[in-house]
């Protein structure tokens, strides 16, 4: 066993606390879906999350608070992660538009702009689009330096 086995990295505690926020969100209406485990199951193989590692996340998915990124372009794809799990039933209601702007604040979006980068983002989901698409919208409607 190395050293790394017994200490993990800072990028694999964001990718575990990020997998944490998406149980969270996808277990907002207190079930999760067969779209929304198919989801999970995608992204934890994505973010390197073990079946071990999953399940416990998902026992107590509180455990791990969420970490914002360094990264603008990290942000934006941890954004666009949580907004496709929240919108993957394309019904935008006032709950998870609330949900989606304390969500964009935490990621570290400037408060005064998180209004137009919800509203952008459900616009764009509602349209089925990649996550390169959704990062070139939210830059442009963030104007605010970053």
């Amino acid at each position: 066993m190395s050293i790394s086995d017994l200490y993990p990295t800072g990028l694999h505690e964001q990718n575990l606390a990020h997998f944490a926020s998406l149980i969270r969100i996808a277990l907002h209406d207190g079930k999760i879906n067969a779209k929304e485990r198919l989801l999970l199951e995608r992204l934890s193989l994505r973010l390197d999350i073990s079946t071990n590692e999953f399940n416990e996340i998902l026992k107590n998915p509180s455990k791990y608070p969420m970490v914002s990124p360094v990264s603008y372009d990290e942000r934006l794809e941890h954004l666009f992660d949580l907004t496709k799990m929240l919108f993957l039933d394309r019904n935008p209601t006032i709950d998870k538009t609330s949900l989606m702007g304390r969500i964009a604040v935490e990621l570290g979006f400037p408060a005064e702009n998180v209004r137009l980068i919800v509203k952008e983002s459900i616009d764009f989901f509602i349209k089925e689009p990649d996550a390169d698409d959704f990062k070139k919208i939210i830059k442009k409607a963030n104007t605010i330096k970053h």
